[in-house]
């Protein structure tokens, strides 16, 4: 944790602009999209950091690069949702959400986590369908179903019980159910009712995920490492 943390101070820095200016969401501009997309750049900084060789070399990191990737372009689409681009910014943020369930992997399999998870997704589609109509009725189920799916695999890493945690894995699961609470915020704002404080609860969960899943990327390193020692 301490090798890591310097590199990601322009991170802690960039999402502390974005909380002390505080722009308005009334007025989108390319200027707000910046500043709301800054904290995830100072991530690529982050993985990239760890040299071209590394993400290359380790198809994970390179998908947790390409996830953060949509999701800046996602952050930027959400800026003007209320143009008409908020489907948008759900499809880049479903891709995103590919990537890092192909990042985590299928093993372990862990079928009592996916079933747990299956039902907590089911849960959450069934409370917001009466809300839902037209394109969104199948639009948030199948994104639902993805996030779910992501964060099944980011559970499924952790192995608590058989004592095969590592720090980066409990950092790739803790991020991942800070985006499904952050998701989740987002859709009963949108859909259902005004959710108090929304937009701090909503970007304060999101950046804190995105950054425990931008660390977890660096699991194999920490294994090469380990190998190296022993």
């Amino acid at each position: 944790v301490k090798s890591e943390g310097p590199k990601l101070v322009p991170f802690f820095k960039a999402t502390c602009v974005y909380f002390v200016l505080w722009l308005p969401t009334s007025s989108p501009s390319w200027f707000s999209a910046l500043i709301k997309c800054l904290p995830i750049f100072c991530l690529w900084v982050f993985l990239l950091a760890h040299g071209i060789n590394f993400l290359v070399s380790h198809r994970s990191a390179s998908r947790i690069l390409a996830g953060l990737i949509f999701s800046a372009v996602g952050d930027a689409f959400l800026i003007w949702q209320e143009q008409g681009y908020f489907i948008h910014g759900l499809l880049m943020f479903a891709i995103t959400h590919i990537l890092y369930s192909s990042a985590f992997g299928m093993k372990p399999l862990d079928l009592k986590a996916g079933l747990l998870m299956g039902l907590v997704s089911s849960s959450c589609y069934a409370f917001l369908y009466s809300y839902l109509s037209g394109p969104f009725t199948y639009l948030v189920a199948v994104y639902i179903a993805l996030i779910g799916f992501m964060g099944w695999r980011a559970v499924a890493g952790v192995q608590l019980c058989n004592d095969l945690w590592t720090w980066t894995k409990l950092s790739a699961c803790v991020g991942a159910m800070l985006f499904m609470v952050s998701d989740l915020t987002i859709a009963l704002n949108e859909f259902c009712f005004p959710v108090p404080y929304s937009r701090f609860i909503i970007m304060a969960t999101y950046y804190a995920a995105q950054m425990l899943i931008a660390l977890s990327a660096v699991e194999t390193r920490d294994e090469e490492d380990f190998r190296k020692r022993s």
